[in-house]
């Protein structure tokens, strides 16, 4: 009985040296899993704010281009009249300016005029745009402004629309392509006795993701219409008062 007794004892002593053991490693734990943690938050808001500076880079990238009001080259190729594209239908007075994107990565200006006049014997569907900007800043003119273009929906007959290609999916314009796009919104506001307010996206009409950069960065969208109304602004001023 008394060794029985010893044995339990001494058992129970080491339990009680193995339990203030473990107690001093968790304590010893304690401060490096606190350190982990707050190293990887760390980590995360780096990631995130690198990636937040590369967003504003990149659209500091378009920023304080060198362009104004004036009318830019513009090559002309207007659709045939057919109900399908180019309805021949006159506009009422021009009341906005539309931006919208081709939805076709790589595709070029003259591509896209070109499904426009297919659409006259394919009947596929009925879309148009007045004007297409390329991906190498040409500007291709689809249909007057005077008329019709299948592009707003409930503001075709009052809107002068532009669509404009892109090089990806994300939807993002090349500085060539924003560079005209900018001049050309400018100069048709100017024309149209419109200003930088004026100027919508295809989802302001529908709710469409059109164009999708400008409407999943919204500040790229202000950034864009800044820019419209600084181009407004230069017209006939000399480059070197900036």
């Amino acid at each position: 009985m008394f060794m029985i007794q010893y044995k339990v004892g001494v058992v129970d002593e080491w339990s009680m040296k193995m339990i203030r053991k473990n107690k001093r490693c968790r304590k010893k734990k304690k401060p490096k899993i606190i350190i982990y943690v707050g190293i990887g938050i760390l980590l995360t808001l780096t990631i995130v704010l690198g990636l937040r500076v590369l967003l504003v880079q990149n659209r500091g990238l378009y920023k304080n281009i060198k362009v104004d009001a004036s009318k830019p080259k513009i090559d002309v190729q207007l659709l045939d009249i057919n109900e399908y594209s180019r309805p021949g239908i006159e506009s009422e007075k021009i009341n906005g300016i539309v931006i919208h994107y081709t939805a076709n990565p790589g595709s070029t200006a003259k591509n896209n005029r070109d499904y426009f006049q297919s659409l006259k014997d394919t009947h596929e569907t009925s879309v148009s745009s007045h004007f297409v900007v390329g991906l190498d800043g040409e500007i291709v003119q689809c249909v007057p402004t005077w008329e019709y273009a299948y592009a707003s929906n409930s503001r075709n007959k009052d809107t002068i629309s532009i669509e404009c290609c892109h090089e990806d999916e994300s939807g993002v314009f090349n500085k060539e392509t924003y560079t005209s796009m900018v001049q050309l919104t400018a100069w048709l506001c100017k024309k149209f006795d419109l200003t930088e307010q004026d100027v919508i996206r295809h989802y302001d009409v529908t709710g469409k993701n059109c164009p999708k950069y400008f409407v999943e960065d919204e500040e790229a969208w202000k950034q864009f219409k800044k820019d419209v109304k600084r181009a407004m602004e230069r017209s006939g001023r000399d480059w070197k008062e900036e």
